[in-house]
């Protein structure tokens, strides 16, 4: 079972005890949660289609977005369209959108996670940029709410996190998964009379926030191996929490396996990625009585690890030599 809580306390000044205490509970024994009382109205369904719209751009304007590993006289190579690659348990189109789209950003020429994200012309989508960048703002928002429930819930100061997503790197990425033929397909690409669309992995970050379009596929791996559905309800957002910040607490909180199956209909997701700052130093915490969360680890740069871990992910494949460790 998925729990699912009411955030609204996070927000609105309300007592946020009860609350900080339940994401604990979620973030520790399952890793997956569904949260409502966001203000505003990032969840609508209104909202979600002014997004997806995106997936209306034509072939060149989706080319002209495109990777340069997917289209090689491109310059961008970490953010802008990915397509669909055939063959993969991972099988998906879409965009990932950095930070500058709400924001001025240095680009360090030198470090492609820096790099400046490829965008739409406002004549090809009228209104699709700020939709964009309202949806981008309120996940920061949501993000660093909940990174704060967690600081209080592990005794740790309120703010303990918040150094590190100054200048954080975040990224918003607009997803759609086709439908498969599950007749044609490998039998390693099949499960049951169902078929894969996302490969089994966990999150290599912090914090995902995940909204769903209505239509199934997103299953949880429990601790007995068994996969649970998540059920995609409308005005709810999946959160789910990544290795770097299950390594950050100590195993306090945990990162679970989660992977995507389809059933005959397509299905779009709006992830967001709440990251910290490129050179942030993820280093071993103490609580507010100078004691350790579990064995320490060599402290590393969030853009070391992230590069690292998401070059193995197919949307990414082919670029890992592009960067270099910065220590």
């Amino acid at each position: 079972m998925i729990p699912e809580i009411d955030i609204a306390p996070l927000f609105d000044g309300a007592d946020t005890g009860p609350v900080d205490a339940a994401i604990l509970e979620a973030a520790g024994a399952i890793g997956f949660m569904t949260v409502t009382g966001l203000p505003g109205d990032a969840l609508s369904a209104e909202t979600r289609r002014k997004l997806l719209r995106i997936f209306d751009l034509s072939a060149a304007e989706k080319r002209a977005m495109s990777r340069q590993s997917f289209v090689p006289g491109n310059s961008n190579v970490y953010r802008g369209w990915f397509p669909l690659q055939e063959g993969f348990p991972t099988y998906k189109e879409g965009t990932d959108l950095g930070p500058d789209l709400v924001r001025a950003t240095a680009h360090d020429a030198d470090d492609p996670l820096t790099e400046p994200t490829p965008l739409p012309a406002e004549a090809a989508l009228p209104g699709w940029r700020a939709a964009a960048a309202a949806y981008y703002c309120a996940m920061e928002g949501t993000g660093a709410a909940l990174m704060r429930s967690i600081a209080r819930g592990l005794d740790l100061a309120e703010n303990a996190f918040d150094a590190a997503f100054v200048r954080g790197i975040s990224t918003l990425r607009l997803t759609r998964y086709p439908v498969r033929d599950a007749g044609s397909l490998d039998p390693a690409l099949q499960v049951g009379d169902r078929y894969m669309l996302g490969a089994p992995h966990a999150d290599s970050g912090f914090l995902t926030l995940l909204a769903q379009d209505g239509v199934p596929g997103l299953e949880v791996e429990d601790r007995d191996g068994n996969w649970i559905g998540v059920p995609p309800r409308e005005g709810t957002l999946v959160v789910n929490f990544g290795k770097l910040l299950e390594r950050w607490t100590g195993g306090r909180i945990r990162a679970t396996r989660h992977r995507v199956v389809g059933s005959g209909a397509e299905r779009f997701s709006v992830p967001f990625f709440y990251e910290p700052a490129v050179d942030a130093v993820i280093a071993p915490l103490l609580d507010s009585r100078g004691e350790g969360f579990g064995p320490g680890f060599v402290p590393v740069t969030y853009g070391d690890h992230l590069w690292e871990a998401t070059t193995k992910f197919i949307e990414q494949r082919g670029i890992a030599h592009l960067r270099r460790a910065r220590g």
